[in-house]
């Protein structure tokens, strides 16, 4: 019965054992991963008066690889599999399926693993911490090979080498991990897909032997079998694949300062910057922007090899002035491209620096007056009672049709109504709610107005897009409409250039909120703003923005102020007066500013005295806190503290940042004095009447980038 009862109380776990050195000390971290393995532990059970169960480990047998090697066969016949346990199917959370071919009625081509289809944590928790680790770029090579070394089964597997013109299928007879590339022979009978050529045993054979019978890895696709064995090895290629696909690039290794994590620096951006696009979330325009910068510096890398190359190989003779000029031009443009994807690539400089243009708004032209002269007033609605038409016609239609040169169109939706103005127009939406799928694009000066209340005249996007209102004509009114705003990556409203004015509207965002870019002019009085995951305000250097008596909340940040404005560019011209800026994550208003704030320090206020005497008026002083982001505690002491993400966001980019914060004494105090270092930059015209309440980081703060 004693033996009976020992067995019962002994367990087997599977330990994971890692020995590290630390200051000269062995330390053997031991971590329990799953229940089917050949390390045993045995534990011990003793009698507890108080019921309670103490266990403790009696036993550890830890099986070297001679061991390993003898207990092989009992491991089989256990149906345990004691390889490399550094990466699966199993642990990832990802269950490989079929990928069943779509060839043609010749195909005779076994289907394969689907490998294309991981989520973006599944490559970030394999490039971090199985493949890439923190290697630097000139190791990158090196790590990989050593990670597939360790997956990839070295011989004995099917798999389709594919290629532009054809799928064959051929059998890995040896793996070179160091050049990553497996050596294959054809399976016989010959099994292949060609397209536009002619392909047999003989040319396959022919083709192989000036390869050496040797194959890059990420050109073979594995053959999928019901056991699974074959897995691992599937998604370790599938790793390979997509590195050297979407995030190596060649000229990684050519930086001169080698001395950085990899992962962090290069990995991390490009990968969430993959999934991005692939999920809509990047605007269309930047997108292309993008692949042609790609485009455009791997031309300008392999020009400047080429010319490397053969200086290099005429080595007895000086090289010519020409070359040298040539090579610096190339080094320069180099440096220009990489310099521009890493601004695309990094999200936090990617939505700071924002990027000009936009390919389906640059198409959209101004048409100008109609050549026949008429005005033309829309009237927008689906259906409507007869007193609105009543209504309608004696308080807008008599009044704007009084000359007998202006005509009425009805439409049912109002981008329809929009695409259809010339110089001059009107737009009247009735009440309602009007979805629409497509960006509502503004190139001409024309008056588009709600025939009610914002909340009874509703537009709604639902469909994803790059933006939802683009505005870029001379002299564009909007009034008593409420937006809503659903996947619209560029914000709910863009005005480009040219003149908005907008009164009683009510914008309800989803990701971000009102643009003004540089050289545009933005009028918003009495208007509802909220939910933007950014700023409910971007404001662009060059551009004129006044802001009087708006609601602007529950958003990222309130306004977000871009001053980094270079010797081409004007600042930004700010008014506002009475608006009520309140319950933001971050400040309520932000200024982006180039440098790094030594110079832009504010006295701190000691007069609560001062305070006191304008409290009629409510007028703040603020105090300045310069912190790096690794900062914990600051010299003032005050209610806010810094984000967490914020340092991670800027860890993340590889750049020190720092961070001048002003904060307010008094949060329910409005601001009706302008803070003088803002005042002294020029940047607002007019500041005054304004309140801020619950701004989760403060009222105003300065980004230093």
């Amino acid at each position: 019965m004693e033996q009976e009862a020992q067995e019962n109380t002994t367990a087997a776990v599977r330990v994971s054992c890692r020995t590290t050195k630390e200051s000269g000390d062995d330390m053997t971290d031991i971590v329990v991963a799953d229940l089917d393995s050949y390390v045993n532990v045995e534990l011990s059970t003793e009698n507890n008066a108080a019921g309670h169960n103490v266990l403790d480990i009696t036993q550890a047998l830890f099986q070297n690889e001679d061991e390993a090697q003898e207990g092989e066969s009992d491991d089989d016949e256990d149906g345990d599999d004691s390889g490399t346990d550094h990466f699966n199917a199993d642990k990832s959370g990802t269950q490989l399926q079929r990928c069943e071919r779509q060839g043609g009625a010749n195909s005779n081509l076994p289907d394969t693993l689907q490998t294309g289809h991981l989520l973006f944590y599944e490559r970030f928790k394999a490039f971090q911490d199985y493949i890439l680790g923190d290697c630097k770029p000139s190791e990158v090579k090196d790590f990989t090979a050593d990670y597939l070394e360790k997956v990839v089964e070295t011989c004995d597997w099917q798999a389709v080498w594919s290629t532009d013109v054809f799928d064959v299928l051929v059998e890995v007879c040896d793996v070179d991990f160091p050049d990553l590339k497996a050596c294959v022979k054809p399976v016989l009978p010959l099994q292949f897909e060609a397209r536009g050529c002619e392909l047999n045993e003989e040319t396959m054979n022919t083709l192989l032997e000036a390869t050496q019978h040797k194959l890059p890895l990420q050109e073979l696709q594995v053959v999928y079998e019901e056991s699974g064995d074959f897995d691992q090895t599937a998604l370790a290629i599938e790793h390979l694949r997509f590195f050297y696909k979407h995030i190596w690039r060649q000229w990684d290794e050519e930086d001169e300062d080698d001395d950085f994590d990899y992962f962090v620096r290069c990995v991390e951006p490009r990968l969430r910057l993959y999934y991005d696009m692939l999920e809509d979330r990047v605007p269309s325009g930047l997108v292309v922007e993008y692949q042609s910068l790609l485009e455009n510096c791997l031309q300008c890398f392999q020009q400047f090899l080429a010319l490397r190359s053969s200086l290099s190989s005429d080595s007895d003779s000086e090289p010519d002035n020409v070359s040298m000029v040539e090579g610096l031009k190339l080094c320069d443009q180099l440096e220009t491209f990489k310099r521009k994807l890493h601004i695309i690539e990094n999200p936090l400089l990617r939505y700071v620096l924002g990027y000009k243009g936009n390919n389906r708004q640059q198409s959209v032209q101004c048409r100008g007056l109609r050549a026949s002269g008429i005005k033309v007033v829309h009237v927008v609605t689906a259906s409507c009672t007869s007193f609105q038409l009543q209504s309608l016609l004696h308080d807008r239609l008599l009044p704007q049709c009084s000359s007998e040169d202006t005509e009425i169109q009805f439409h049912r939706d109002p981008v329809s109504a929009v695409d259809s103005c010339y110089q001059g127009d009107v737009v009247i939406i009735l009440p309602g709610n009007y979805s629409v799928t497509s960006s509502i694009f503004l190139p001409d000066s024309i008056s588009i107005e709600g025939f009610g209340l914002p909340d009874e005249v509703v537009i709604e996007k639902k469909n994803k897009g790059d933006s939802f209102v683009e505005s870029t004509g001379g002299d564009i009114r909007m009034s008593n409409i409420k937006f809503i705003q659903h996947d619209a990556i560029e914000g709910i409203l863009c005005v480009r250039q040219g003149n908005l004015t907008m009164e009683n509207c009510v914008m309800q965002c989803e990701t971000t909120g009102v643009i003004v870019r540089a050289s545009a002019h933005l009028t918003m009085n009495m208007c509802d703003l909220y939910g933007s995951k950014g700023a409910g305000i971007e404001i662009y250097p060059g551009s004129v923005c006044s802001l009087v008596g708006n609601g602007i909340h529950h958003c990222k940040d309130g306004i977000l102020i871009k001053d980094f404005a270079d010797e081409l560019d004007v600042m930004p011209s700010i008014t506002m007066e009475n608006n009520v800026i309140h319950n933001n994550e971050g400040y309520g208003v932000i200024l982006v500013k180039t440098g790094n704030g030594k110079d832009q320090k504010v006295p701190q206020d000691k007069s609560e005295d001062l305070a006191r005497e304008d409290a009629g008026q409510t007028a703040e002083h603020l105090s300045s806190i310069s912190t790096t982001p690794s900062s914990t505690s600051s010299s003032v002491s005050t209610e806010n503290s810094n984000n967490g993400a914020d340092g991670d966001a800027t860890a993340t980019s590889g750049r020190k940042w720092q961070f001048c914060r002003q904060l307010s004494r008094n949060k329910e105090a409005s601001c009706s004095r302008a803070v003088q270092n803002l005042m002294d930059h020029e940047i607002f015209v007019s500041i005054q009447g304004n309140q801020f309440r619950r701004n989760g980081m403060g009222d105003f703060g300065t980004f230093f980038c």
